[in-house]
Order: structure tokens, then sequence, then C-alpha cells
């Protein structure tokens, strides 16, 4: 997977680059000390993920990131936790603090590892439609989307709920739209995502699919009224 990181500070940088050969799973394609040069490259070049500083002189990491017409996943570094809640907002893969140890850096690489597999199976289609591969442990599954039934947040994992079977994956319910696609489900609670066509039953406070009784929470019950034409 390519990646690139962006730090002011030459010690940070040597480390992001000691860890980046040490994985065994990340190309680095550029380190840069200067934002604006990084922000070139982005705008001329393709990469899958970006580490980040967001303390830097001249323009912040938040603010680099907001500058890119076509954003890719990013991994916040800094020596600061005071960013901690806007790099989630902004859909950061991972927030490492310094001093940044091995294994830390490794579990946020395997995030986005994940993800990006995830991103670039999910939309292929064969004979018999859409499906997906995802990653389960050291499983991978190949998975028809008409076959969800709905998925399921399980602390830092998601559920991923079938008619025989359920399949565990390590994903934030923020990014679940980057692995199945929006048009065919919709959000009916913080813990549930639902697939439209398996819906038998509507009720006040839940639903009913394949007898499987799922909450509606109070903020998601528009929506779900606008998606199903109930309004």
């Amino acid at each position: 997977m390519n990646c690139i990181a962006i730090d002011d500070e030459p010690r940070a940088l040597e480390v992001i680059e000691r860890y980046c050969t040490k994985s065994g799973i990340l190309n680095l394609q550029a380190s840069f000390r200067e934002p604006l040069k990084a922000i070139e490259f982005l705008n001329c070049e393709s990469t899958e993920l970006v580490f980040l500083d967001i303390n830097m002189p001249g323009i912040n990491g938040i603010e680099l990131l907001s500058t890119l017409a076509v954003k890719p996943m990013v991994i916040f570094t800094t020596a600061y936790s005071d960013y901690a809640v806007e790099s989630y907002h902004l859909n950061a893969i991972d927030y490492l603090l310094k001093p940044i140890t091995f294994e830390r850096f490794l579990t946020a690489t395997n995030k986005a590892l994940n993800l990006h597999l995830m991103k670039s199976n999910v939309q292929r289609k064969d004979d018999f439609g859409d499906y997906a591969f995802v990653k389960s442990g050291a499983q991978t599954y190949q998975v028809k989307i008409s076959e969800i039934l709905y998925l399921e947040k399980d602390g830092n994992y998601i559920s991923i709920v079938l008619k025989d079977k359920k399949i565990l994956i390590r994903q934030n319910m923020a990014d679940i739209f980057e692995v199945i696609p929006v048009q065919n489900f919709v959000r009916v609670h913080k813990s549930f995502v639902v697939a439209i066509r398996h819906i038998a039953m509507v009720e006040n406070h839940q639903l009913i699919i394949n007898g499987d009784k799922i909450p509606i929470g109070s903020t998601y019950r528009d929506e779900l009224k606008t998606r199903l034409g109930l309004v």
C-alpha cells in the first residue's frame, strides 16, 4: 500500500520511515517536512495513505487535509491529544500520539490496509450480482451484498449478519458505507445498519428482519421513513 509522511520534525519522519520499512506492507513514496510541498505532491500524484502531523508551521495538518479535493486515508501523528475528537470527525483512520511505538503504528496501519482492501473489492460484480471480499482475522470471505441482512456494532468490531452465519470485521460504523453500497442499506440505530430489501416489518421503535428485532433510534427514524417512502 502506497503512503507518504508529512512532519516538520526530522526525527519524527525518521521514525515513520523506519516503521514503514519494518512493516513490510507499506511503500513510502515520499517524506515531506514542508506541508506546501506535500500538497503539491498530492495534487499531482495518488497515494492510499498519509501519515500527517498536526502542529506544523504555516499550515497545520487539519488545514492541509481540508485543501485536498481527493482525500486519501489519513493517520494523524502528533505530540498533542487536543485534536483527537476533531480527527475522528474528519474520518481519520487513527490518531497516533508521539512517541509512537511500532506496535501502535502497526495497529493503525493494519486498520488502513483492511479498509483499503474492502474499498478495492466491494464494487466488483460477477454473474450473480455485487459481492465483496471482507477480512475477518486471518480469513477473507466472499460475501454477496444481496445476502447481507444487517450489520451490528460489537465494540470495536462489526458483525455482518447473513441468514446462515455472522462474520466479524474490524471496522468503524462511521466508515461502513465504504464497505457496502449506501443505496441498498440504511442506518437505523447507532449500532445497526440494515438491508432495505430484507425489512419484513416496521414498528414504532423497532423493525423485523429474518425474525430478528432491530431497534430504531430516534435520530434515525425520519431518515428511515424517507428511504422507505413512509412520509
